[in-house]
């Protein structure tokens, strides 16, 4: 695995060091350097060899830096002069980048694999509004006759099997549905090519639906649709082999596809949001007594859960966290 040096002037790395965190979880060997305004290029080369001091392994570094000319950028180039078959250097830090950088490092052994393939990403990572609606529009004109996905709010008659058609690569509860941790971390863990948001309340708010399938992953299809559309396709024929990761809002929306005869035999609850009269179970999980209620039903239907807000952490059992942080 790739080792990581994230550098900038000022506290710009330690910033967004937390942003990806919060997306992507806890890293190893990532570590930060930081120049500040009443430094020198001696400081920083001695923040560099300490972080470089506790990668306790000979892996390749990659040094991600904020301005390409600067002098984090500068004092890193000196060490990749030193050592260019085990170093590499890109500028222009965003966040897309970095998070990219974390799913990346698991298959590539090199810095500048690595490297060279980060560059697109950070590109494509800055868009602007309306510019983006308008490429967006444009590039789903050009793909339409190529791809070979059946449209999920299709209006011809379904071919209803009885069971689930679609492979579930993951089913989520989550209260932001389509955000930053399933965009980027949950999408390359579930490796799904059709996000489907299954919501009355989105599909009825035209711009809730609009900013989401605008955060849709490259490469990957994203549809808002209602709970009654969800019962017309889940065991629909056309749709065998789509490989989907479906997001609820609530549990209480799940609970209605489920009791209507829908097979999504494993949840993984991400975020429920805190709200006056619920208790917190976890940092990003809350639950009232109608939640806990539902997630009752839905076991009792034959669903499991089980709490994990992003690939790095552990999987917890809801029910034993129940336990312990409610009178339940």
């Amino acid at each position: 695995m790739v080792n990581l040096i994230i550098a900038s002037h000022g506290d710009f790395a330690k910033g967004i060091l937390m942003s990806g965190t919060m997306i992507f979880g806890e890293q190893e060997n990532v570590e930060v350097v930081t120049f500040l305004p009443n430094e020198g290029p001696d400081d920083l080369d001695k923040h560099y060899q300490e972080a470089l001091a506790k990668f306790d392994n000979d892996d390749d570094v990659l040094f991600l830096v904020d301005l390409w000319g600067g002098s984090p950028f500068n004092r890193a180039s000196l060490i990749q002069q030193k050592n260019p078959e085990k170093t590499a250097i890109l500028s222009g830090l965003n966040l897309p980048m970095l998070i990219e950088a974390y799913g990346g490092r698991l298959g590539m052994n090199t810095a500048a694999e690595l490297a060279a393939y980060l560059v697109p990403v950070a590109r494509d990572g800055v868009k602007s509004i309306p510019e983006a609606k308008a490429a967006d529009a444009a590039t789903d004109t050009a793909t339409e006759d190529d791809t070979d996905q059946p449209e999920v709010v299709v209006a011809s008659e379904a071919e209803h099997t009885g069971h689930a058609t679609m492979n579930i690569k993951l089913a989520r509860i989550d209260t932001r549905l389509l955000h930053g941790q399933v965009a980027t971390a949950w999408t390359k863990y579930a490796n799904p090519n059709r996000i489907i948001v299954v919501s009355d309340g989105v599909a009825r708010d035209e711009l809730r639906k609009t900013l989401i399938t605008q955060a849709a992953p490259v490469g990957v299809k994203v549809n808002v649709i209602p709970l009654a559309k969800y019962m017309e396709v889940w065991d629909d024929a056309r749709f065998s082999g789509q490989k989907v990761m479906l997001l609820f809002e609530n549990p209480q929306d799940l609970e209605k596809v489920v009791s209507q005869g829908a097979e999504i035999p494993k949840v993984n609850i991400g975020s429920m949001a805190h709200s006056e009269g619920k208790r917190m179970i976890t940092n990003a999980v809350s639950v009232d007594d109608n939640d806990i209620d539902t997630l009752k039903k839905l076991r009792d239907q034959g669903v499991s859960f089980y709490v994990q807000k992003v690939p790095a952490d552990g999987e917890q059992d809801i029910w034993k966290l129940l336990k312990d942080k409610t009178k339940s």
